[in-house]
């Protein structure tokens, strides 16, 4: 795969992922909404704010942004379909789609590392990999039960 053509990928995967953590935002509901909703608006407006970043990295390397909507999908790693169970069914559908964005990124950091000249390239994939990790680790940590075990077999939640 080309620097192009990772960046391509990179540039749409983003942007599906900032499109279903923000419909993922407006549709939240349940006993957890306020919080739910909070964490998932962080989670869009951080990605929202990559797309112009990315752009101009394209622009950079003489490549243009996708213009069609259809465009970004063909080359986008992550499907749009998102998953309308439960309330958590939304947080678990982001935190498998920035998953995978980690790996959508680390993939651009290795191409853009062969080449000396795109280091900020790689440099920037870095740093993005740092940030989708702590999203993950924060959904992560938002989804797991806080149960406590006082006594076997009975649980206080």
């Amino acid at each position: 795969m080309t620097l192009e053509e990772s960046l391509l990928k990179t540039f749409a995967s983003n942007f599906v992922v900032y499109y279903k953590a923000h419909a993922s935002h407006v549709n939240i509901t349940g006993r957890n909404f306020y919080s739910d909703h909070k964490l998932l608006k962080k989670v869009y407006e951080d990605r929202q704010e990559e797309i112009d970043k990315l752009g101009e990295l394209l622009r950079t390397i003489q490549v243009e942004m996708p213009e069609k909507l259809s465009e970004i999908m063909d080359l986008s790693q992550i499907s749009d379909d998102l998953h309308q169970d439960i309330s958590t069914g939304y947080l678990d559908s982001v935190l498998g789609d920035l998953t995978m964005l980690i790996t959508v990124f680390t993939e651009l950091d290795v191409i853009a590392s062969e080449h000396p000249v795109h280091s900020d390239l790689a440099n920037y994939a870095q740093d993005q990999i740092r940030q989708l990790h702590k999203w993950c680790w924060q959904i992560n940590a938002t989804l797991t039960s806080n149960i406590i075990d006082i006594n076997p077999g009975f649980k206080l939640y």
